[in-house]
Formats: structure tokens, C-alpha cells, sequence
């Protein structure tokens, strides 16, 4: 979690920081082999120096952005379990249980799927 340090304590709410936080190490416990990374000033996850999922604070929620074609895949299923969803990201209030298991999916998606790919995002 060394690369997102910094970022995590610049978060001046604790509760806050303490969300991601959570999510982001159970993304580095269950994928060690992901390049973590400050972009955007987003922490966000990559494979072989593609773009697999990032996050982005807000005031009511975290944004969590996977590529554009995972989005498509799980709407429904983000849907369902109560997430907002826009067309680039979804939101999880940080008075949400996070679905870690949802998050897994999206990301071993996007981790099979860009397997071969030579760009950082896929074109859409």
C-alpha cells in the first residue's frame, strides 16, 4: 500500500479514508500481482501497464471506475446490489456495505479480458 500513502493521508475524514482504504487492500491482498498507481489523481490498479479499476472520492460516495466494456457486462448486476450507476463508473455511499465479491468479478473481467492488450484502455 506504499504507492497510495500519501494519497490516503491527504483524506481528511477518517471514516472516509478508512473506506477505501479497505477496498484498495483487499484489491492488493486478492491481486499482488497488479501495478498499483496515483493517475489522476486516482488510486487505480493496472495489468502489464493496462488499465484495470480506479477510485475517486466524493463527498457522499466512492467512484469506482473499471473499463467501459466491464460497466456494460455487470450494469445489471451492479444495479442489483444497489449501486448508482453512471456510464463511466459506479458509486458506493460510504454508507454501503462494500460487495468485495462484485468488485472481484470486475476486476478478474477486466484482467482476462485486456490480457493481450497493448494500449492502456481499451477503445470504446
Amino acid at each position: 500500500m506504499k504507492e497510495f500513502k500519501e494519497f490516503l493521508e491527504k483524506i481528511t475524514s477518517k471514516d472516509k479514508r478508512v473506506f477505501l482504504e479497505k477496498m484498495l487492500l483487499y484489491i492488493e491482498r486478492n491481486f499482488p500481482n497488479l501495478e498499483k498507481s496515483i493517475k489522476w489523481n486516482q488510486p487505480m490498479f493496472m495489468d502489464h501497464g493496462t488499465f484495470i479499476i480506479a477510485f475517486s472520492l466524493s463527498k457522499n460516495h466512492v467512484s469506482v471506475a473499471p473499463e467501459l466494456k466491464a460497466m456494460d457486462k455487470f450494469k445489471t448486476l451492479i444495479i442489483e446490489r444497489g449501486y448508482q450507476v453512471t456510464k463511466m463508473l459506479f458509486k458506493i455511499k460510504y454508507t454501503d456495505n462494500i460487495d468485495y465479491d462484485l468488485l472481484k468479478q470486475i476486476i478478474e473481467y477486466n484482467i482476462l479480458d485486456k490480457k493481450n492488450a497493448k494500449t492502456f484502455t481499451m477503445k470504446t
